[in-house]
């Protein structure tokens, strides 16, 4: 008898499951495994194939709505008529294209040579999303990295290839260097870590004060660039000096 009663409700589970918004699905994922889903993290572990399209037409539709609400005739206007579908795939395959994807691979070699020289990376050009008002942060980034002879060496185009992953997601600025600086000390293990951007802030330049020539400048050091004032002073010394 309970199997009969099981078996009839498995069709109208199916078709229940198959009704549910995908941003639900992945969303019920993250929780169940007790992870975060905040604007920076990376979910894609909790996407099934497939699912990255469905979630653009979900964000295509949610999109439409928002212009709807803001009273523009998306039925006869031809510069919006396709406008939601253009934010969605913005969003989803470009902008914050970091949260959806799984780290880019990197290729590591040993530090064969005992490399322990300064080396340094950038500027970098970064391009992210402030998660305050989702409007764009542009700017450069430099990376100074202290090898040992333990240290994993990676090609120099992988920095970029992980700077455009971190970034690609809505960030503050101050959290993404941070999360940069983990991501590359895990990845390379180096004696020292050092890095500095420099960006634009849309949201200042573009709403709010109005003011376009202010700039936002922090930096991360680890290991020997924190305990060491003359290395850390190389290496800001080395930067390309502000005009």
């Amino acid at each position: 008898m309970l199997t009969k009663i099981d078996a009839k409700l498995r069709p109208v589970e199916s078709g229940a499951d198959e009704g549910t918004p995908v941003s639900v699905k992945i969303r019920e994922r993250v929780k169940a495994a007790r992870r975060r889903y905040n604007a920076n993290d990376n979910i894609a572990e909790f996407i099934e194939p497939g699912e990255l399209e469905a979630l653009l037409d979900e964000v295509e539709e949610k999109m439409k709505g928002v212009l709807d609400s803001l009273v523009i005739d998306v039925e006869n206007d031809h510069n919006t008529s396709a406008t939601a579908r253009r934010v969605a795939k913005m969003y989803v395959n470009e902008v914050f294209r970091g949260r959806y994807v799984t780290a880019p691979s990197l290729t590591e070699f040993p530090n064969a040579e005992r490399l322990n020289e300064l080396m340094i990376v950038g500027p970098i050009t970064v391009r992210s999303a402030c998660s305050h008002h989702f409007c764009p942060i542009i700017g450069k980034l430099w990376i100074g990295v202290m090898p040992n002879e333990h240290t994993n060496v990676i090609g120099l185009s992988k920095y970029a290839r992980l700077a455009e992953w971190v970034m690609g997601r809505p960030q503050i600025q101050e959290e993404a260097v941070v999360q940069l600086a983990d991501l590359i000390q895990e990845k390379t293990q180096p004696d020292g870590l050092a890095l500095v951007m420099e960006a634009e802030h849309f949201c200042m330049q573009w709403r709010g004060v109005k003011e376009m020539d202010s700039k936002m400048i922090n930096s991360v050091m680890r290991g020997a660039f924190l305990k060491d004032a003359s290395l850390r002073r190389e290496f800001l010394s080395l930067l390309p000096r502000k005009a």
